[in-house]
């Protein structure tokens, strides 16, 4: 077991965070991410969003800016300096969401009727719900309520706190904006808001100390066009569709194998086949010369995206020597490396001792990570990057959601209310030292 380093509150530290502690206020959280839920963010189209957190940050008492990507997306900085002398910590979340809810994306959804799937919210007792309250909404709403806590407790920081939220965290190219895969957070530190350390908050209640990337490649089956009407038996037509059969079952076994080929750290780079595409719905009787399989692997901080492609190249020349009569053509259309923090940094530690002291028990190591988000890319910019979260996904909805990952949209306020607790402390344990403390 991994021990954390112990370095206990001062009197006054501790005098600090009990006020702090004792100014979140769970109703005001939930209000907020209300408002915000309702707001709908799709990837590359957050400006209202961002413009409504600004003048909310404004509210609160941080000076804050909107800082234009696009006429229709941007992101957000707002900011509460100290006395001088200390460190500059990150509070980040993204603020779009993974879905658009346009027609037709009901192939990626199903009929999506339910509650979480809706680009509004709707309020039953301590739970929101809406697309996107739980993420990345509820991060944002938990941020900016520990951000409040700590302007309203007065705690005299000596470093600065700044709070970040960007367009472009969700795993998606939305080539039309321009917008996805980190686009976001790396234009946010290029605009001045590199910290000396940052902490974001996502799922899993664990600290994390890094997270990986993503490898997004697309396979095509080649055939013939074809007819209905022929034989199955004629030598001039060959289809795309049957033989795709074999090579998705093929493909799942590869990366069943490659996950535990590249598993290390604490890193499970899992991944899925995303979707099948072939063929025209209004031409049913002319089957289609090439069907595409498309997925996404996560990509282990350790092993490269060009590591990666060459290990699926190997996979598809053996594929190819035992199925010769397979005709394949393959791409890697999407490449974000993995990053990692030294699990030693100030901030990995401090965000570790302040989970223990809410969960009352020693961290030692966390489940084993799949799932990507922008620390990753703060982690590649040399930024110290803690992941620290809340159990997730809820349970106990009062209402009916979407099985599978949904619309992410489901919060239970109560569970965020430990891990605001957590980041809380994490913030007078290193806001309140100088930088000579903290090894700067």
């Amino acid at each position: 077991m991994e021990l954390t380093k112990k370095i206990p509150f001062t009197a006054e530290q501790n005098q600090w965070y009990q006020e702090a502690r004792s100014k979140l206020n769970p109703q005001r959280l939930q209000k907020l991410l209300f408002d915000l839920t309702n707001i709908h963010s799709p990837t590359g189209a957050v400006r209202e969003a961002s413009e409504f957190m600004t003048d909310h940050f404004q509210k609160i008492g941080m000076k804050s800016r909107y800082y234009p990507m696009s006429d229709i997306s941007g992101n957000v900085m707002a900011e509460r300096r100290g006395t001088g002398g200390g460190a500059t910590v990150l509070l980040y979340a993204p603020i779009d969401t993974h879905l658009d809810r346009v027609p037709g994306e009901e192939i990626l959804t199903g009929d999506g009727q339910e509650v979480d799937l809706q680009p509004c919210a709707k309020q039953v007792d301590d739970w929101v719900f809406g697309l996107g309250s739980s993420n990345p909404k509820a991060m944002v709403a938990t941020l900016t309520e520990v951000a409040h806590a700590l302007i309203d407790a007065d705690i005299p920081l000596i470093g600065d706190l700044i709070l970040g939220l960007a367009d472009g965290g969700m795993p998606v190219d939305i080539s039309a904006r321009n917008a996805g895969m980190s686009n976001g957070v790396l234009h946010m530190l290029n605009r001045g808001m590199y910290p000396d350390f940052a902490i974001i908050m996502k799922p899993w209640n664990w600290v994390f100390h890094e997270e990986p990337g993503m490898a997004w490649f697309k396979l095509k089956v080649k055939g013939t066009l074809g007819y209905a009407g022929v034989p199955h038996n004629l030598p001039n037509f060959r289809s795309s569709v049957v033989p795709a059969a074999t090579v998705i079952t093929e493909l799942q076994q590869w990366i069943i194998e490659y996950t535990e080929r590249n598993t290390s750290g604490v890193i499970q780079p899992h991944g899925w086949i995303s979707g099948v595409r072939g063929g025209d719905v209004e031409r049913p009787g002319f089957p289609s010369a090439v069907t595409e399989i498309f997925f996404d692997v996560r990509v282990n901080p350790r092993v490269s995206p060009a590591d990666v492609k060459a290990q699926f190249a190997s996979f598809v020349e053996e594929l190819k020597s035992r199925f010769p009569d397979l005709d394949l053509d393959w791409e890697q259309y999407g490449s974000v490396p993995g990053g990692t923090t030294d699990p030693e940094n100030w901030i990995i530690q401090s965000c570790k001792r302040g989970w223990e002291f809410i969960e009352n028990r020693p961290h030692g190591i966390p489940d084993l990570l799949a799932g990507q988000t922008d620390g990753a890319a703060l982690r590649r910019y040399g930024v110290p990057t803690a992941r620290i979260g809340w159990p997730w996904p809820a349970t106990g909805s009062p209402l009916p959601i979407a099985e599978g990952l949904g619309g992410m949209g489901a919060t239970y306020i109560p569970d965020l209310i430990p891990c605001a607790e957590k980041i809380l402390y994490a913030l007078i344990d290193t806001l309140t030292r100088s930088r000579r403390e903290l090894e700067l």
